[in-house]
């Protein structure tokens, strides 16, 4: 069995340990659950790397990420609409301004 451990992008520091399953929910969370079934909940993540030879899992976090996967998954599936369009460029738009 290959386990992981779970590594931040952002600052380097590890979230969890032992990780055989990774998956993301129907609200596009990011789960990982170790040897013991044991779970955790990334509300706003993103795989970056999966690595089987040195069993790391590098995730970055950010607000906008839950909100970009359901914008490209609808897309995606023919079932966007405008207004999510417009809410996603209102979160860019906040982003901007705090430059």
């Amino acid at each position: 069995m290959c386990e992981f451990k779970i590594i931040n992008e952002t600052d380097g520091s590890q979230i969890g340990e032992d990780v055989l399953i990774l998956f993301y929910t129907d609200d596009n969370e990011l789960v990982f659950k170790d040897v013991l079934g044991m779970g955790e909940k990334l509300e706003s993540a993103l795989i970056l790397d999966v690595n089987t030879l040195n069993q790391k899992c590098i995730v970055l976090q950010h607000p906008l990420i839950k909100e970009f996967i359901s914008l490209i998954k609808n897309i995606t599936n023919n079932k966007v609409e405008s207004e999510q369009i417009e809410n996603f460029q209102r979160s860019i738009e906040k982003i901007k301004q705090n430059i």
